[in-house]
């Protein structure tokens, strides 16, 4: 081959190495770019955020017992049911409990009966105080118009002191009578019949009964759902004994489960988002920081680690984040109690306090579902002292 055209083969292989470097130097010169970019991006915005996928959606569970013991013959709901504040649950066997608000009724009765009594033997023995009074002053004056016939012997002294056993007689039974009424009135002393002790006593029984009758129907404290129902027909239940669980739809939060190596600039209010595995990258929900707990998992554990033990190996532990939940995106895309989530906080605001400084002035949560208004039994109560007070 000449040497002209070894030249002409040379020159494209110098030109495209030439091209190559340039690529090359310029793939470098953006990879550079790339990466002074990301530092930039991470150094201002990235570094402040703390993300864990050990996040998990957490609510209240609202235990339901029985107030009174007794036989289910009703169970209203089942699993997933939506109940409302104050519908009826379960259903229990009502006969004892009538029974026991009669009997309280008629003890009542009697008790006013035998109270109004002591009333009036009140009035009998201050009537038998003033015949006592009677019979003393004439055994007096009758032995002061003995005395001087005795001293003139006009009279035989057996007489006289008949006369003397008289006085003593009438005094000891005026003594008696103002003890009986004294005791009667360390009963009643001067309260009215209503007021009385042993009136009250049983009324109080009264509505002690009617509680309990009103008791058999167990109603839902809160608006929610039914989960875990074990409660079956015809079962003997205790207070003690777990009926069924209320889990509300709302009021949910996120314990997230950080590292303690991201908790150093973690404070409270830090604004936080929440994707839930249920809907994915579709739904992001908003929440703040509210609350760091006071221990770790471990620590709070059944079986918390020993770690004074020779073979101890060093766990990085995480600490539980409470977060909270819009209420209102909630209320649009409803979650579940134990759900998974994935939780990323921004720390850059750290104004907020590593812990709660404030203490509540009303309760965290409150319901009267249960409450019951004794109107009905005061009233009764008061028909059944006023038709036996005579």
């Amino acid at each position: 081959m000449s040497e002209h055209a070894e030249t002409q083969i040379s020159q494209p292989s110098g030109g495209k190495k030439k091209k190559r470097k340039g690529a090359l130097l310029f793939l470098t010169l953006i990879i550079v770019i790339a990466a002074i970019a990301w530092g930039i991006y991470w150094f201002l915005v990235l570094r402040h955020y703390e993300n864990t996928d050990d996040a998990y959606v957490a609510g209240n569970q609202v235990q339901i017992m029985s107030q009174v013991p007794g036989s289910v013959t009703k169970v209203w709901v089942e699993n997933t049911d939506f109940v409302k504040k104050g519908d009826v649950l379960v259903t229990l066997d009502k006969t004892d409990a009538e029974q026991s608000f009669e009997k309280a009724k008629t003890e009542l009765a009697s008790s006013v009966r035998q109270v109004r009594q002591q009333m009036i033997n009140s009035a009998q023995f201050k009537a038998n105080i003033a015949l006592r009074k009677t019979a003393l002053a004439q055994a007096q004056s009758d032995l002061q118009r003995r005395i001087p016939l005795g001293n003139s012997n006009l009279i035989g002294r057996e007489e006289l002191q008949h006369s003397r056993d008289a006085v003593a007689s009438a005094q000891a039974q005026l003594d008696v009578a103002v003890q009986q009424y004294n005791a009667n009135q360390a009963m009643i002393l001067d309260t009215s019949l209503e007021q009385q002790p042993a009136v009250q006593q049983a009324a109080t029984a009264v509505r002690n009964a009617w509680l309990s009758l009103q008791r058999t129907q167990i109603v839902s404290p809160m608006t929610g759902y039914v989960s875990r129902r074990s409660v079956q027909v015809g079962a003997e239940i205790g207070t003690t004994t777990p009926l069924m669980a209320i889990v509300p739809s709302s009021n949910l939060w996120v314990d997230a489960n950080f590292k303690e190596t991201q908790l150093a600039h973690m404070r409270i209010g830090q604004p936080a988002t929440i994707i839930s595995d249920i809907y994915g990258d579709d739904i992001e929900y908003k929440g703040k920081v509210i609350g760091l707990d006071m221990g770790t998992g471990s620590a709070f554990s059944l079986l918390p680690a020993q770690n004074a033990t020779g073979n101890w190996i060093k766990v990085v532990q995480r600490l539980p984040v409470r977060i909270e939940l819009d209420a209102q995106q909630l209320e649009k895309h409803p979650l579940r109690i134990g759900l998974s989530t994935q939780v990323k906080v921004d720390t850059s605001n750290r104004d907020g306090g590593v812990l709660s400084t404030q203490q509540r002035t009303t309760p965290a949560y409150q319901s009267n579902a249960r409450e019951l208004n004794l109107t009905p039994v005061d009233r009764l109560i008061a028909d059944i002292i006023r038709a036996n007070a005579g």
